[in-house]
């Protein structure tokens, strides 16, 4: 604060001298005593005191206190006084822009004192100010520049509104000591302001920060802690009245590291002193503690304050460990796993590759790290080879995950290529905003070659390696819809090799798959190369030819079966010569289906053989087999009658036990039809239309509802039954929805599953060998047995069975009925029962129509027999003979 006390004195002479009322210099002194000592809450009311008695005192029309805003750039806020006649108004100046008067802005320091004479007619520097003043009605100016910590705050001002030469000393001196003290004024304001800032920030820092401080005092060798520092250790004031031992709270363990970086800092080694070290609370509680310490030195160098900063990080540290276990937890897991994982920023830049991801791409993690995802994953299309949108820059710019539906090429960093499966998924943050992406893919080039394999199996013929039936079938639907578009021609040739079952039986099946084998080259041979061989299973092939007149197929028929004539089929000292029938059927608009065409060129070629074998025949609309086809066909509308009439029956013919005595009943359930007029229908007759035009399955749903309904319902016949036997046909065990149709009829029935034995052929089995073999699983789980009906019609019998978890095996009747007679058919039945035993299969005999089979039957070992010999098939209604 400057002393004022002589300038006061000297300016109280002036003024007594000049001034005739006594008390002057005690209002002089009031006054600077005032302008030195007001307060934030009264300085309004004393600077509008003050320049009412500045002016009176000054003699000038007006007086005011100028004070500038934060910028210093303007005027903020004006105090002023003048005269009750003065033109000049101060309260103008609110809100002067100090670049509008360049001359006072640049000369105002402070307390510098400055002055305007006249306004009206100013120097060359003063021309904008005055000229700005002149406009306020302001023709003279003394002031004094105020100034606070360094800048200027504002002014005090004499202001007349007449030109005046030159001030006076005493409104100069008049102004100094006012100046000077208004400016010690507002100092003493501001710093009071700042001090009080200062004080409630450190109050609010020490209530809101979570950090505890402690202050020790090496001179006193006392030690002060904060409130917050008491309450994170769990210390009371009067635990720390004598201050704890620090190094009994630090744990032995982090004890030497402490202690060697606090006296490093200490001699000045290092400048701050920071550790993460275990503290015990006043509890017994290990606690982690965060810590920082300053230490302060006299100008000897010898310590005299340590200040610590301290903050409780047990929780942030165990979710960093737990953070930590998990990211490892992750990484080990991205090492371990068989995919391989690239992740990249929002901009598809690469941030990560697993081994797999290296090994796959070619791509060393440290030369990948900031690449361009495109650059290190080169995706083609399978087929085309054509270049792929990558689908992790997909995944992000779509923000959605993104799984390839296919296959894709793989290009390597080396240049090789393999093939891989991948799928794309976004990295997103809390906020729902992409950050990245991550690809995780696979090589599927095993899997591919694998798939590859088995579609080439699934329609091709493992033994020719020609197409196979199905796919034959397929084609043969691409080419009707072809020919029914009328964009070409085709003809279907449809061929049996003769007498190949004497190679077959005589030399056995080797042989005979070494013959298919070069029958299939040799037909290849001859064939067209946009023309489409296949074997459609024994020894039977087709031929599909493209673009083909009558004539021309004809002409290819007669050709293929004057090669296989000429062809002759050495083996060891053996010598065999084969011929072949030919059927052949135009493909035509006018053709319904494949099964129609399939089934008239079959006709065709059995007709070609009846005509005497090693020839061709071709199909006729007026052929025997296209009217029994057409018969067959009033036989399916038939069938579905007589379904929604109720005319279908079932009977049941006994299986006699043949080796011991079984108790209960044990038959096999027979379906009968009933015509218009109520006669019997031999089941021959709708059998077959029923197979030929898939309304079996409905069939069969009928026979297994009404056979579990009729036991139900009859408690006698439910008591006396050892097993019942039901049919059920090969369209039926394809039929996804047929299993559960069964499953729910026992359980609604209640019916105990184990009486019940369903009856599948050997051929419908081994067609449809996989819902077979889930259809038996699924309903053995029950306790249902299972026989296999007609065993030994089939090529591969003996091979498929042992596959089959089957518990009967009926031999074919067509090897019973003449066992009498043909010794190859006898020792068919002795051989199928000896195979079934071996496997645990009861046998049973069909077709045993006398009692000299039966006899015959007993004596092999066959363990059941069933035919007319035994009981003709009879109503349910009736009692069993």
């Amino acid at each position: 604060m400057v002393d004022h006390t002589s300038t006061l004195t000297g300016l109280q002479r002036v003024l007594k001298g000049s001034r005739t009322y006594t008390g002057l210099d005690v209002i002089y002194t009031k006054l600077a005593v005032d302008l030195q000592n007001f307060t934030t809450e009264n300085i309004d009311t004393v600077l509008d005191g003050c320049v009412d008695v500045i002016r009176d005192a000054a003699d000038c029309d007006a007086v005011c206190i100028a004070r500038f805003d934060h910028s210093g750039q303007s005027i903020e806020s004006i105090y002023f006084a003048q005269s009750e006649f003065g033109a000049c108004n101060p309260d103008q100046l609110r809100g002067l822009q100090m670049a509008d008067v360049p001359w006072i802005k640049q000369q105002l320091s402070h307390l510098r004192l400055l002055q305007i004479a006249d306004t009206a007619r100013p120097g060359a520097d003063l021309r904008d100010d005055g000229k700005h003043l002149a406009e306020l009605h302001i023709a003279s100016v003394l002031l004094i520049g105020l100034g606070i910590n360094g800048e200027m705050a504002g002014f005090l001002a004499l202001l007349h509104g007449q030109p005046k030469q030159d001030w006076s000393a005493d409104n100069k001196l008049l102004l100094k000591l006012l100046g000077s003290s208004l400016a010690s004024g507002l100092e003493r304001l501001t710093i009071k302001a700042d001090a009080q800032e200062h004080a409630e920030l450190q109050s609010l820092m020490t209530i809101t920060a979570n950090d505890g401080v402690w202050d020790y005092d090496a001179l006193t060798n006392s030690i002060r802690f904060s409130p917050r520092w008491k309450i994170m250790m769990g210390y009371s004031d009067e635990d720390l009245e004598d201050g704890p031992e620090w190094r009994s709270m630090i744990h032995p363990d982090d004890l030497a590291r402490v202690q060697s970086g606090l006296n490093e800092h200490i001699s000045g080694v290092v400048d701050v002193f920071e550790s993460i070290h275990r503290m015990r609370r006043a509890d017994g509680e290990w606690r982690w503690i965060s810590c920082r310490i300053k230490a302060l030195h006299d100008e000897h160098g010898r310590l005299r304050r340590l200040l610590g900063v301290e903050t409780d990080v047990t929780e942030r540290r165990t979710y960093e460990e737990a953070l930590f276990r998990e990211k490892e937890s992750a990484q080990i897991t991205l090492q371990s796993i068989g995919d391989g994982v690239i992740t990249t920023n929002a901009e598809s830049q690469v941030e990560y590759l697993n081994p797999v991801a290296e090994e796959l791409t070619g791509w060393r993690f440290h030369d990948a790290v900031s690449r361009p995802i495109d650059e290190i994953f080169h995706g083609f299309h399978e087929e085309t080879c054509e270049p792929i949108e990558n689908p992790l820059s997909m995944s992000i710019e779509r923000n959605r995950a993104m799984k390839s539906v296919r296959p894709s090429l793989l290009i390597r960093r080396d240049g090789n290529e393999l093939y891989i499966e991948s799928t794309a998924s976004p990295i997103r943050n809390n906020k729902g905003e992409v950050t990245g992406g991550v690809l995780v893919f696979h090589d599927v080039s095993e899997s591919r070659e694998l798939n590859r394999k088995l579609s080439y199996h699934a329609s091709h013929d493992i033994l020719t390696g020609l197409v196979n039936r199905r796919e034959f079938e397929n084609r043969l639907d691409r080419a009707l819809k072809s020919a029914k578009a009328g964009e070409t021609s085709y003809a279907l040739l449809y061929m049996d090799l003769d007498r190949f079952k004497i190679i077959n039986d005589s030399f056995g099946h080797q042989v005979g798959d070494t013959l298919l084998t070069q029958i299939g080259a040799l037909l290849k041979a001859k064939i067209r190369w946009r023309d489409c061989l296949a074997r459609l299973g024994g020894d039977e092939f087709a031929v599909l030819l493209e673009s083909c007149s009558m004539e021309e197929a004809l002409r290819s028929a007669e050709g293929l079966v004057k090669a296989i004539e000429e062809y002759r089929f050495e083996w060891e000292d053996n010598s065999f010569k084969l011929t072949a029938s030919v059927g052949v059927v135009p493909i035509t608009a006018k053709n319904e289906d494949v099964a129609s065409i399939m089934n008239a060129a079959d006709a065709s070629c059995q007709a070609a053989k009846e005509a005497g074998r090693d020839r061709v025949h071709c199909f006729a609309e007026d052929d025997i087999e296209l009217l029994r086809r057409r018969r067959e066909i009033k036989w399916a509308a038939r069938i579905n009658s007589a379904l929604e009439e109720g005319r279908f029956e079932l009977f049941r013919q006994t299986i006699l036990p043949l080796q011991k005595d079984e108790q209960g009943d044990h038959y096999e359930l027979l379906l009968r039809m009933r015509d218009e007029n109520g006669a019997l229908v031999s089941p021959d007759l709708f059998i077959t239309a029923a197979e030929r035009y898939g309304i079996m399955p409905n069939v069969d749903r009928w026979v297994v509802e009404n056979a579990l309904r009729w036991l139900v319902s009859e408690a006698d016949e439910r008591e006396r039954l050892a097993l019942c036997s039901i049919n059920l046909s090969g369209q039926s065990l394809a039929d996804d929805k047929f299993l559960p149709f069964v499953i729910e009829q026992f359980r609604h029935s209640g019916l105990d599953p184990t009486v019940i034995c369903f009856e599948i052929t050997e051929t419908s089995a081994i067609a449809s060998y996989a819902q077979a073999n889930r259809f038996i699983t699924a309903l053995k789980e029950l306790g249902c047995l299972f026989a296999l009906d007609d065993f030994g019609t089939g090529l591969s019998s003996f091979g498929y069975l042992k596959h089959f978890p089957v518990d009967f095996l009926k031999i074919d009747g067509s090897f019973v009925k003449e066992m009498l007679h043909d010794l190859i058919d006898r020792e068919m039945v002795r051989s199928i029962n000896e195979i079934g035993h071996l496997t645990n299969k009861k046998t049973i005999a069909e077709f045993a129509e006398n009692d000299e089979i039966v006899t015959m039957l007993r004596g092999m070992g066959i363990d059941y027999a069933q035919g007319y010999g035994i009981a003709e098939p009879r109503p349910i209604n009736q009692p069993i003979k």
